[in-house]
């Protein structure tokens, strides 16, 4: 008989789940069924499955001949053993602590020059300042020769130069979206170490040709704590350390040349120190205080001529217009003075623009002098109004002034004069009054000639002397300054 148990196993589960059926009393054709049932399941259980389809592929399994890159930073468990042997050794001290001063090369690349105030006497600069030094501390085992690149994390761990800018107001290190600084250290112990800052710096700055002036500046750059007996501060590669952006552009300013200088600074109480220098040269565009500055003075001069044009009696217009080119002056001087320092000597600009106002208040000084020139011509000449009166049994007839160049002869000669009215030579010195007899019979050309006389005596009898000469003195003089002053500054 065929022992079923422990060959089936679906057999016996059928058999502990009847609990009562016994083998000996089973029939052998039940037997016989239930042998090919447990002969049937133990076949199909052998079958491969058939997965049921996902609508994903089905990524083939990893060889065991597929090998990992090995992590590094992966931390095992017991004694840690770290590529860099920071804890080892004591970072406080410098690198040859005791031996020879340790080279510190320094590069830099100027990002932007954000800005030049003539006011606060500083500029603002953006620059990747980078240091080149030996550790030999930091040394690892490499088989490539790789560095290793670290963020400013390490920096607070280990040795780094303490280099300060000398004469800077403000300076900070940008921070978005991280502190930018990189450390990179070589299989060899080379250092790079860099980082990004703006720094605001005094530059002394000489106004004695402003507008027409040049700035040089520099940017000092020195260790705080080491002299030059512990850490040499030198450019890496000389003039070729100093990189600039070509797109930097100022407003106000033409940027003429970068270049980089070293010497030693003293200090009484700690000693000699390496100081590096970025000297950069500025040369101002001058054509912003053109439109601003020259042109608007100029043309104040030019409009306070206008009044040597303007009859002498008309007091309002020549004083007034007098009266404002001289406070238009003054709004000049005060707006160019406000943009800049109190310095206590002369600019170029303020020469120029006190010139001008000295031009513009000479000529309402002139017009002073006219204004009372003329009331003491008319006051002489009421005078002698009153000593001489008109002829009786004259036509109507033409008061003239003539200037006293003309002669007794040419006086006598007028027609209809009478002899006795004939001045002594001291009245004549002033002014010669005649009285001219126009005759109702004169004829049609003498008539249009007699009135063009006229005319042109009138007008010689309203403008004084001062308003002729003062109309070619002014322009001559201002344009001879002009030529000089060009000629000086430019």
């Amino acid at each position: 008989m065929v022992q079923l148990r422990g060959v089936c196993p679906a057999a016996g589960y059928w058999r502990a789940a009847s609990g009562i059926i016994d083998s000996h009393r089973m029939p052998y054709f039940t037997r016989l069924i239930l042998f090919l049932f447990c002969l049937a399941a133990l076949v199909e259980s052998r079958k491969p499955k058939r997965r049921r389809w996902t609508g994903q592929l089905e990524m083939p399994k990893p060889s065991h001949l597929y090998k990992k890159n090995l992590d590094v930073t992966k931390i095992h468990k017991g004694k840690p053993q770290p590529l860099l042997r920071v804890e080892d050794h004591d970072f406080s001290m410098r690198p040859a602590f005791g031996g020879p001063a340790i080279p510190v090369g320094v590069d830099v690349q100027v990002e932007s020059l954000d800005s030049i105030s003539e006011v606060d006497m500083d500029f603002t600069m953006t620059l990747y300042l980078r240091h080149y030094w030996k550790d030999e501390r930091l040394a690892f085992p490499s088989t490539n020769n790789k560095s290793m690149t670290f963020d400013g994390r390490l920096v607070k761990k280990i040795w780094v130069p303490d280099v300060f800018f000398v004469h800077s107001k403000r300076s900070f290190t940008h921070d978005t979206t991280t502190d930018n600084i990189m450390l990179r250290v070589f299989p060899d112990g080379h250092v790079l170490y860099s980082m990004r800052i703006t720094v605001t710096a005094m530059c002394n700055m000489d106004f004695s040709h402003f507008p027409l002036d040049s700035q040089t500046c520099s940017l000092e750059l020195e260790s705080y704590a080491y002299t030059d007996e512990d850490l040499m501060l030198y450019w890496k590669n000389g003039d070729e350390s100093l990189k600039t952006d070509e797109k930097i552009s100022l407003s106000q300013f033409l940027i003429q040349k970068f270049h980089t200088t070293s010497r030693l600074a003293f200090y009484s109480s700690t000693g000699w120190y390496n100081r590096l220098y970025i000297n950069f040269t500025l040369r101002r565009h001058i054509f912003f205080f053109l439109l601003q500055t020259y042109f608007p003075a100029t043309l104040m001069v030019m409009l306070s001529w206008v009044s040597f044009w303007i009859d002498r009696r008309a007091v309002p217009a020549r004083v007034s217009l007098g009266i404002t080119t001289v406070l238009t002056m003054s709004t000049i001087i005060t707006g160019v003075n406000a943009s800049m320092p109190r310095v206590s000597y002369i600019k170029a600009v303020d020469i120029y623009l006190w010139v001008s106002f000295v031009f513009v208040f000479l000529s309402v000084l002139e017009y002073a002098a006219v204004n009372y020139l003329t009331t003491v011509q008319e006051r002489k000449e009421r005078k002698l109004r009153e000593k001489f009166p008109c002829t009786c049994g004259m036509l109507p007839s033409r008061t003239m002034m003539l200037d006293g160049s003309y002669t007794e002869s040419e006086a006598n000669s007028l027609a209809g004069y009478p002899r006795s009215h004939i001045l002594t030579e001291e009245e004549r010195q002033d002014k010669i009054v005649v009285h001219l007899a126009v005759s109702n019979e004169s004829n049609s050309s003498r008539k249009k000639g007699l009135l063009k006389g006229q005319m042109g005596l009138r007008i010689f009898q309203n403008t004084h002397a001062i308003d002729k000469y003062s109309r070619l003195i002014f322009p001559a003089s201002y344009i001879f300054f002009n030529l000089i002053y060009w000629s000086v500054f430019s």
